[in-house]
């Protein structure tokens, strides 16, 4: 019974942020337990001391996530929505929740931490400006590790081209059982020099 009222009481919490902000939530509800797998088994979790989850919801991902960290991995969790944030602090208190992703690096500095070896995303991409899209791939970009990782869902292929711009995909894979149905990209940051169009030279 408790469990399915924690499970009532997120979804509350997601219609609300969904009502109040639907281009930045993006969903009506959060991410199904097989998304939320088909994210989490993406990772080589022995390469990951360090990892950030951006848009972390009610912690749909992050209650699976959970169980594949030792005790010394440093989890960073980003969600703009206030209720969504303090409900992710009282449920995980050893991990540093934070507000705006696009001060992801800002937020690295002041934590203490260099680069991540991996960030997981479950941003919107397509729902935001070119502006802050371009601002948050950016963040992510100087965030990110070379070779580190980068794993994404989204709910069209329209990032595909510009994902490819600055990352390696490696896969791509398609999660029927969510709604709506989503892509889940698998990705690694080049390790070869940037060109001009890569915003991690900006």
């Amino acid at each position: 019974m408790e469990k399915k009222q924690m499970n009532f009481n997120e979804y509350l919490l997601f219609l609300q942020g969904f009502l109040t902000n639907p281009q930045r939530v993006g969903s009506l509800i959060p991410s199904s337990r097989f998304l939320a797998a088909k994210v989490v088994e993406s990772v080589p979790w022995d390469e990951v001391k360090t990892v950030a989850e951006l848009g972390s919801g009610t912690g749909a991902i992050t209650r699976c996530m959970k169980t594949q960290l030792t005790g010394s991995t440093k989890v960073l969790l980003f969600e703009r929505d206030k209720k969504m944030r303090e409900n992710l602090k009282a449920e995980y208190p050893d991990f540093v929740c934070h507000s705006n992703a696009c001060q992801l690096v800002k937020k690295l500095n002041h934590d203490d931490i260099g680069q991540l070896d991996c960030i997981i995303s479950g941003l919107s991409f397509s729902n935001f400006t070119s502006e802050m899209r371009e601002t948050l791939l950016n963040q992510i970009m100087k965030a990110l590790k070379p070779g580190g990782i980068f794993v994404a869902f989204q709910y069209s292929l329209q990032m595909k081209k510009r994902f490819a711009a600055d990352l390696t995909i490696e896969k791509i894979e398609f999660v029927p059982f969510n709604f709506p149905p989503a892509f889940v990209y698998i990705c690694r940051k080049k390790e070869v020099p940037c060109n001009g169009y890569n915003t991690c030279c900006n």
